[in-house]
């Protein structure tokens, strides 16, 4: 999924990720079953976030799936402000 882009940017330039809590995780999988975009990998203690570019811009599903509550996601107003500046940088971009 890498090289794509969200409304015209760059998807690699989106922070919008899981985070996942080492201390909480139970590396019991839940995650991995519920997520069809291959963000997640299990690890030896912890599932680790392997290919966070892969996550759909604005999905935190995967954290109410997530029984240990480990897994977290950017504020959706800190995502909603980084579109804000980022979609006229790649509408200039576009319009040449």
């Amino acid at each position: 999924m890498a090289g794509r882009d969200y409304m015209g940017i760059p998807r690699e330039e989106i922070p919008w990720y899981p985070t996942i809590d080492e201390d909480l995780c139970t590396n019991c999988g839940a995650c991995l079953d519920f997520c069809s975009n291959e963000v997640f990998e299990q690890g030896d203690m912890t599932t680790i976030v392997t290919n966070p570019y892969n996550c759909v811009v604005g999905c935190s599903a995967c954290a109410k799936e997530c029984p240990a509550a480990a897994i977290s996601f950017p504020k959706k107003e800190e995502l909603i402000a980084i579109l804000n500046v980022l979609r006229p940088k790649y509408a200039k971009i576009h319009q040449h």
